[in-house]
């Protein structure tokens, strides 16, 4: 069973060999788990590192998976966020810059993948996002690994602009209260429904709305969707949980989605809504999304 650590553990500045070794070990093992059979060819994340530094990307995020399984903790699957150094130091759209995000894992828990991204300055959500505007690419274990990697990153950043217009779309499409209430009603089932899609929990559509700083106060879809992300990813949420007659058992609260599977699931399913609901306003056609982190600047 994997629980990942949170996304937003970020520098403002490049992280160091020492600090990925902190924040995930498991990106520098040297050699694949030892239960993995002689067709495994190994993809160490080391060399990647490397190569992506060489190539002029500076890591800023490193995560990694937790596992109650002995022995294999150095092995488990791990993400890194590169922003290359020609876009590092300017903010692209307002507070958003593009990255590509690594993950890997060396006990074949998941193929190697490139993801394009976003980074959002303003609060401690991350978030990823579905395959529409900007392919992920997953990397085979085979080959020259190293090279298509590279050239991948340089595709990803390249491609990264459509998603930068469609945040600056989205900032100019404003929802009525309706559309707002409809979107959090489907990103709430997202989050809650479970696997007979049926909701339980007293968290209420209406309190994925709520703005948690005066930035996202706002009815455009940009801000809609950032405040829905918000608190699905983030936890912090509660309410009082009743009987059929309306007694009261128990205050509920929710928690941060920590797994690097969930968290890309749900982040990649709410960029999907978001693109949906502009098709809806006439907004031009569905857009496929990038991975967005966002990180606290100001409370």
């Amino acid at each position: 069973m994997y629980e990942a650590r949170s996304f937003t553990h970020r520098n403002q500045t490049p992280l160091t060999m020492d600090e990925i070794a902190r924040r995930a070990p498991s990106a520098l093992a040297t050699r694949p788990y030892e239960e993995m059979s002689a067709k495994y060819t190994h993809i160490p994340t080391l060399g990647v590192i490397e190569a992506m530094i060489a190539a002029g990307f500076q890591p800023f995020s490193a995560v990694q998976s937790r596992t109650r399984i002995e022995g294999r903790a150095s092995f488990v699957k791990h993400a890194l966020r590169f922003r290359h150094e020609d876009v590092s130091r300017s903010l692209a759209v307002g507070d958003v810059i593009p990255e590509v995000v690594v993950i890997n894992s060396h006990d074949g828990a998941c193929a190697f993948k490139l993801i394009a991204g976003l980074y959002r300055l303003v609060c401690w959500n991350g978030l990823m996002v579905s395959d529409g505007e900007i392919d992920s690419i997953s990397v085979t274990h085979k080959g020259d690994v190293l090279r298509e990697v590279v050239e991948s990153s340089h595709k990803l950043m390249g491609e990264t602009q459509r998603s930068l217009a469609t945040v600056q779309n989205w900032t100019r499409l404003q929802l009525t209260d309706g559309e707002q209430a409809a979107f959090a009603e489907s990103a709430h089932r997202l989050r809650f429904a479970d696997a007979d899609g049926k909701v339980t929990t007293p968290i209420t559509p209406a309190q994925l709305l709520a703005p948690r700083r005066r930035d996202d106060v706002g009815s455009d879809l940009w801000r809609t969707f950032n405040r829905v992300q918000e608190n699905v990813i983030a936890g912090g949420l509660s309410a009082v949980q009743r009987d059929g007659d309306g007694r009261r058992i128990r205050r509920v609260a929710t928690r941060r989605i920590n797994g690097i599977d969930q968290d890309v699931r749900l982040n990649r399913a709410l960029w999907e809504l978001a693109a949906k609901m502009a098709e809806l306003k006439g907004s031009g056609p569905k857009v496929e999304a990038p991975f967005i982190d966002a990180e606290v600047v100001a409370a």
